[in-house]
């Protein structure tokens, strides 16, 4: 497969729409005040799954909420503010998750986690959106399978449309209500990368996304979720290192440095010592898998996870692999250690 095969074209910000929508209807506050509000809190608990190494459960209406379900996950070891793996002083988990299952979908949000204490709080991704009653935020319709937090940007794995990229600073306090979800945080998607492909290549669908800050330049990793003849490619982007968007070319297109086949039922993969490390899916009844390698080579740890594992994440400083589920009432946010994983 040729990596040129496939692109990502960067859609223009709507930096203009929301800066209006933000001062018609709340405040700019960014990260700290969402850090400095956590409301809800997580408990510690024990991890189904033969390679679980730590783990914690949502409170018990996140934990059993039939519509809003976990996909994505990032840390502030991603973020690369600095050095260590901290922002704003703490050690963060970054999570997703989409709604379903209702007559109205209320789109997509992420969640923050203070690794520390296990508080957390939910932000509403929205976009700014022209209706009859003119210009407004609108909740995200996406499935949010995968999060790459690099900088001050959230990138969201948008499946067939792409990627969307919001930047942190533009978290908007607004006051509570049913059109917010009654979330008191807005983050706004102020550009997004839209999939494309060369006329015989099905476009690629980004179902998962991590970053691996071991290469130079710093790159971001994505994949499908496949299964029954769809397609299960894997693919790399470098970001650059002076914008922090992705790298593009002449054209003004972002192609990728690579792009190799997976394996059906990927979830989530991420790169660390130069292997892949994907979680794989088997229903909310079987144990999740993990496989570990390179594509042509991995390792199986059969029926290793928790049912229903999604996205995955390496943290250099401890290293762990991150990894979540999203069934109800089987909901954890857990750790791996890399080297206990090993082929």
């Amino acid at each position: 497969m040729h990596p040129q095969a496939v692109h990502l074209s960067r859609i223009e910000e709507r930096s203009d729409a929301i800066d209006g929508l933000t001062e018609r209807l709340g405040r700019r506050v960014g990260l700290d005040d969402v850090l400095n509000s956590l409301n809800r809190h997580a408990h510690r608990l024990a991890v189904p799954g033969a390679v679980v190494d730590w783990g914690f459960g949502w409170n018990d209406q996140d934990a059993a909420d039939p519509h809003w379900w976990p996909q994505g996950i990032t840390t502030s070891a991603d973020a690369a503010f600095a050095d260590d793996d901290r922002v704003a002083g703490r050690q963060l988990l970054v999570v997703s998750w989409y709604h379903k299952g209702s007559a109205e979908s209320q789109g997509s949000r992420i969640t923050f986690v203070d690794v520390e204490t296990l508080e957390y709080r939910h932000v509403l991704l929205v976009s700014p959106v022209e209706t009859e009653d003119g210009l407004r935020f609108r909740s995200l319709e996406a499935h949010a399978g995968g999060l790459v937090w690099y900088g001050p940007f959230l990138h969201v794995a948008g499946t067939r449309r792409g990627i969307y990229t919001c930047w942190l600073d533009d978290i908007v306090e607004v006051e509570p209500t049913a059109e917010t979800m009654g979330c008191r945080y807005l983050l706004p998607v102020r550009f997004s990368y839209e999939a494309g492909s060369a006329d015989d290549v099905e476009p690629l669908r980004y179902s998962f996304l991590s970053v691996d800050r071991a290469a130079d330049p710093v790159e971001m990793v994505g994949g499908e979720f496949g299964f029954g003849g769809q397609t299960t490619r894997l693919v790399r982007y470098a970001i650059d290192p002076a914008t922090r968007h992705l790298s593009t070319e002449e054209d003004g297109l972002s192609r990728p440095l690579s792009l190799e086949e997976g394996v059906g039922h990927m979830q989530g993969a991420a790169i660390a010592g130069g292997n892949y490390f994907i979680s794989l899916s088997r229903g909310p009844e079987r144990n999740g898998d993990l496989m570990v390698g390179r594509p042509g080579d991995f390792h199986l740890h059969k029926r290793a996870l928790p049912a229903g594992p999604e996205d995955i994440t390496y943290w250099p400083a401890t290293d762990r692999l991150w990894c979540l589920t999203e069934h109800p009432n089987q909901r954890y946010v857990f750790a791996i250690s890399r080297e206990s994983v090993l082929p």
